[in-house]
């Protein structure tokens, strides 16, 4: 029962740590390209990038499911790929978490990005620096507040993950239950202890990101 237990938490943890991480980079990369170019399309692009935020998970989920599912030509490249199906896997639990925390780090880093000073970036730009001297050296350390608030932000929002997720991974207990799943099912069961025992786990995780980056930020 201990280890049972501590499954969800583990799963969660591991699953968060992944996401949080392709979710930040993906959210600087794209924020540095839509802060930086204009082209045509682009508040119709910018709108699809926040879509999941508007959306019950539920729906997120079930596109996802389509788009990465057995009858998608992405879904059989991927299986083909790995020899196995990515749906009901813990690395589905990632896209999920990935997907659903994006629009919230996007919208963080961009506004990190935009609150750069563009006098001393053009200062530097006439001192010879290259646009990758500039944005290492320049834009992030200038803006590594709101990057860390962005990071904690979306690990937060990947640690609380439930719709999407039960949608594309399920509910496999020490494969893909994650801590929202197993506070759902416990619910369900009339297990009102456990339930307690991992929304306790949950309330101090995210009060203490929520208090790192609102130091952070300060």
């Amino acid at each position: 029962m201990g280890i049972e237990l501590w499954e969800p938490v583990w799963l969660s943890v591991k699953v968060t740590l992944v996401s949080s991480i392709i979710v930040f980079i993906l959210a600087l990369a794209t924020a540095r390209l839509m802060t930086k170019f204009r082209f045509y399309g682009k508040t119709v692009l910018e709108t699809i990038f926040l879509l999941p935020l508007v959306l019950p998970p539920t729906v997120v989920g079930f596109l996802l499911l389509v788009i990465l599912g057995r009858n998608s030509w992405i879904g059989r490249a991927i299986e083909w790929l790995t020899n196995q199906p990515i749906i009901f896997t813990w690395i589905a639990a990632v896209i999920a978490s990935t997907v659903v925390a994006f629009p919230l780090v996007y919208q963080t880093v961009k506004t990190g990005l935009g609150s750069v000073d563009n006098s001393i970036e053009d200062a530097a730009r006439s001192a010879g620096a290259t646009e990758w001297q500039l944005f290492r050296w320049i834009t992030l350390p200038l803006s590594r507040r709101f990057l860390i608030s962005a990071y904690v932000i979306g690990f937060a929002r990947g640690l609380g993950e439930f719709g999407a997720t039960l949608m594309i991974a399920g509910n496999i207990p020490g494969r893909t239950q994650t801590i929202p799943t197993a506070i759902y099912i416990a619910v369900d069961s009339g297990k009102v202890q456990l339930a307690w025992f991992w929304t306790m786990i949950v309330v101090l995780m995210s009060f203490i990101l929520l208090l790192t980056a609102n130091r952070v930020a300060r």
